[in-house]
């Protein structure tokens, strides 16, 4: 089957290739692959190629993530409608803008873009309107990126905090985006020093945070060997 000029087969094999990495990266880092998640990033994908979503999933792949509500909102009833019904999780993996929080609630199992008071307050609210309790993971800017969102190392523990005292909010984790290099080796220090973070605020707060999202196609084998517990892959998926 053709999905927009690519075979169903090619993205099983991709697929495949990725996690063959992915188990090779957890081993070099003495890990269990098993405790690594592959969001497929599918914000390439247009509305009507379920078959790439379908052909990932039977694949194994569980884990699906967009970059905009908006988008999301479009592929709930076709690109993603048999996966969710079998059980898939959906990621939000871009900005978050607050007037957004209500479909964002609505959609997602976890949000890994959490980088404000403003938005988590925005979210505690809808999250008790819709009586559910939202994953999330705070999204730190650990490269100091002025063109990448994500708050200041310094402040993730007064987020984390504000974050963890909603009852209607779990936060998991934390969430960094890495600078884009041609040599993967370069987004060490960043990934390293996220776990480091995460280290530094379980012990200050008290917080367990199992969860860092980091590595996307072109670095996600440094960030399984520094740590990740997530990584989003598109590209190398569905490219």
């Amino acid at each position: 089957m053709v999905i927009g000029g690519t075979d169903a087969a090619v993205v099983s094999e991709k697929l495949a290739r990725v996690q063959e990495r992915v188990r090779a990266a957890a081993e070099r880092a003495g890990r269990d692959p098993a405790g690594i998640r592959i969001v497929g990033v599918t914000k390439t994908l247009p509305p009507d190629a379920s078959a790439a979503v379908e052909a990932a999933w039977a694949a194994g792949l569980r884990d699906f993530g967009e970059n905009r509500v908006q988008d999301a909102a479009k592929k709930v009833t076709s690109l993603f409608a048999s996966v969710l019904d079998s059980g898939a999780t959906l990621h939000l993996i871009g900005h978050l803008q607050t007037n957004k929080a209500r479909d964002a609630v609505r959609l997602f199992s976890l949000i890994h873009s959490v980088d404000r008071p403003g938005l988590v307050d925005a979210l505690q609210r809808r999250a008790e309107r819709e009586g559910k309790r939202q994953d999330i993971l705070l999204q730190v800017n650990v490269a100091r990126e002025e063109q990448k969102h994500g708050c200041a190392p310094e402040d993730a523990e007064a987020l984390l905090r504000h974050a963890a005292a909603q009852p209607n909010l779990h936060v998991l984790g934390l969430m960094t985006i890495a600078p884009l290099v041609d040599d993967p080796e370069e987004t060490r220090p960043v990934f390293a020093a996220l776990r480091t973070l995460r280290d530094q605020l379980q012990e200050a707060t008290g917080i367990v945070l199992p969860e860092l999202s980091m590595g996307m196609t072109n670095d996600y084998e440094v960030a399984i060997e520094e740590g990740a517990t997530i990584i989003r892959v598109g590209r190398a998926i569905f490219g």
